[in-house]
């Protein structure tokens, strides 16, 4: 169990409103270790609404896919966000489901996302533990294309801003995005549209729920750990000094150390998002980390610490704060 837990403000919110967030990692299907996590941070199961007197939980993505209770995480999740005692955004796995299951025309036998092996292998529990109920799987697909696949809030007390994305931050696509789309929502137009390589709304999904992967040179592949044959790799989009592929690197499984070790060619560099540290606060999932959490910069914090692999489910409780502490993330392990 972690260690930090926030001092309670000693305001009521009203209904859909909140005096302090609880931002939460990738919940994979661990649906009792969040019912667990919520509970310990105040949380208390009202008419089958988790809620808290002032407090709001904001879900970074990533519920769905490879966990044992993807159906139980999902209506947890829908129910709070409903009734307005939290937020979400999309990660790449709902956007994959959604892509996965949308044909690209009406009848036609072939989908947005490609069903290559190692995407049905991905969407196998999810597909299974909605077998029974098809049309439940159906309105949550049609909810994740309500969704937003950013936030940012202004703390009602403090008025610091702070920034929520799967993945990656990337200011020019955001704006974009904006522009066109009003906020950070996306509609089915958008997902039909992000299966069109080289458009808006393509490299948009790809960079703010998948981050920023560089291809391994010359056609070489890597094993992951969980046994998914890689062609690229995940990289940090905070590091403006790196010279290497392998301090780039951020993700669990390493690079071959003659990759590694090789200067990061132009190319790979003017593809690089930089957030430095003058920027709001900003909360990311998607990378599977391990050990002990704690901010990876100032201003940034990863929450995705392997909770399906039986590592934890982490929150982080935000309650205005400019530059983040370790001691405001709280988790629990995942029990086996």
């Amino acid at each position: 169990m972690g260690a930090g837990s926030s001092s309670p403000i000693p305001i009521t919110a009203r209904l859909g409103e909140a005096y302090g967030y609880d931002l939460i990692g990738d919940i994979h299907g661990c649906a009792q270790t969040l019912a667990r996590l919520l509970e310990m941070m105040g949380y208390k199961k009202i008419r089958g609404v988790y809620r808290h007197a002032s407090r709001q939980a904001i879900f970074l993505g990533d519920v769905v896919d490879r966990g044992p209770r993807i159906r139980e995480a999902l209506h947890l999740v829908r129910t709070m966000v409903e009734q307005g005692s939290a937020q979400m955004i999309l990660g790449n796995h709902e956007f994959n489901a959604m892509s996965y299951c949308t044909p690209i025309a009406p009848g036609a036998s072939e989908y947005l996302r490609a069903h290559t092996p190692a995407a049905a292998r991905q969407i196998a529990e999810t597909l299974q533990q909605f077998s029974r109920y098809p049309h439940e799987w159906r309105a949550f697909m049609d909810w994740f294309a309500s969704l937003p696949l950013f936030l940012e809030i202004a703390h009602p007390v403090t008025h610091q801003v702070f920034r929520a994305v799967h993945a990656c931050w990337d200011q020019p696509l955001i704006d974009q995005h904006r522009a066109r789309y009003g906020d950070g929502r996306i509609d089915w137009a958008f997902v039909e549209r992000s299966s069109c390589k080289g458009s808006l709304e393509a490299r948009t999904r790809m960079r703010l729920t998948g981050g920023i992967d560089l291809p391994l040179p010359d056609g070489e592949e890597m094993v992951s750990s969980d046994g998914y044959v890689r062609h690229a790799f995940r990289t940090k989009f905070w590091v403006p000094d790196a010279k290497t592929y392998g301090q780039l690197l951020f993700q669990p499984d390493p690079l071959p150390e003659h990759i590694a070790t090789a200067d990061i060619a132009a190319e790979h560099r003017s593809q690089m998002v930089y957030y430095d540290q003058q920027q709001p606060p900003l909360f990311v999932g998607h990378y599977w980390l391990t050990g002990s959490p704690r901010p990876i910069a100032p201003n940034l914090a990863c929450l995705d610490y392997s909770a399906v692999k039986f590592g934890r489910l982490v929150a982080y409780r935000m309650d205005g704060e400019a530059q983040l502490q370790q001691d405001k993330f709280v988790w629990v392990y995942v029990d086996p």
